[in-house]
């Protein structure tokens, strides 16, 4: 099984709807919330090079956020 990450942040609306196409899929995912860890916001743009929230990644591989989690959902890879 693929281990999946996702920074988030509260009150972040596309960190929800990731979440929630992650949990439609029946996929288990280890979120990492950096809304009060400044250590792990640090970690997220180091690992994705980018600032915004949700950075998701597949095995150690940086996806993106929901827009790029939802293209790979429509193409038939998160099945």
């Amino acid at each position: 099984m693929k281990h999946i990450e996702v920074y988030s942040s509260h009150n972040c609306t596309w960190c929800v709807h990731a979440k929630a196409l992650l949990e439609s899929k029946g996929l288990d995912y280890e979120e990492i919330n950096i809304s009060l860890d400044m250590a792990r916001a640090l970690e997220m743009v180091e690992r994705s090079g980018r600032r915004t929230v949700p950075q998701i990644f597949i095995d150690d591989e940086p996806i993106g956020g929901f827009d790029e989690l939802s293209a790979l959902n429509q193409a038939g890879r998160l099945d």
